[in-house]
């Protein structure tokens, strides 16, 4: 089996390519040069594997939330590269993908990405018996200040740039709840692959113009003045 991933919804740029059980990656937080390096990174990664794009088998992605650039960036040249092949595409939550860089002991991790404009990108995840994350109650777009975690007294790890969003708000509401916290953590294509293998090998694979977004912002194409204008007549 050869899958091919992208996660570019954030300011890292990612690719990574699974041959056989083997992954190989590239991974470099590149503001503004997602573009510039999806296509070379994917041919050198075809390349050291000694494969050909027609040998894969279907293209992986990270389908958001995140930057409404980068999102739509990894989905269109996945179903550039989809098309091309006639092969399907398997879309996998960056927020779930992010949650995969929790530490392997932790079984509930909140995952949360910097969504600008006072705002985060969320998402409550279990670790199944397979050691893979799967998201509880759906992704949000919240301010940090309304997002809670049950009233069960559990404890979390903590992953993602929200918690440095807003002076690192979140993080200090939730401290007494986070058994370990990483700011830094950003998702990565290798972590799409680990949830993707397996999706595939149940055949849930998609038609690449069946892929969706997940922008969860209704205004995505406001420019950020507009945006903080609307904010601020709610």
């Amino acid at each position: 089996m050869n899958l091919l991933a992208l996660e570019t919804a954030t300011e890292a740029c990612s690719v990574a390519l699974y041959v056989d059980g083997q992954v190989l990656e590239r991974f470099e937080v590149a503001p503004r040069r997602h573009a510039e390096l999806m296509l070379p990174w994917a041919e050198a990664l075809l390349a050291e594997a000694g494969i050909a794009r027609a040998q894969l088998d279907a293209i992986a992605l990270g389908r958001g939330p995140g930057a409404f650039t980068g999102v739509r960036l990894a989905i269109a040249i996945a179903q550039g590269i989809a098309l091309a092949l006639d092969r399907p595409l398997l879309p996998v939550s960056t927020l779930r993908t992010l949650a995969m860089q929790a530490p392997e002991d932790a079984t509930q991790v909140l995952a949360c990405i910097d969504a600008r404009m006072g705002e985060v990108y969320a998402a409550r995840c279990l670790r199944d018996a397979d050691g893979l994350m799967q998201v509880q109650g759906g992704e949000v777009v919240i301010a940090p200040e309304a997002l809670h975690l049950p009233d069960d007294g559990g404890r979390w790890a903590g992953v993602g740039t929200g918690f440095a969003a807003a002076e690192g708000l979140l993080a200090t509401r939730l401290q007494s709840r986070l058994s370990s916290l990483d700011v830094q953590a950003l998702p990565r294509a290798a972590d799409v692959l680990k949830i993707a293998v397996p999706a595939f090998m149940r055949g849930e694979g998609i038609a690449p113009e069946l892929v969706q977004p997940a922008y969860l912002r209704d205004n995505v194409a406001l420019t950020l003045v507009e945006q903080q204008a609307l904010r601020a007549s709610r």
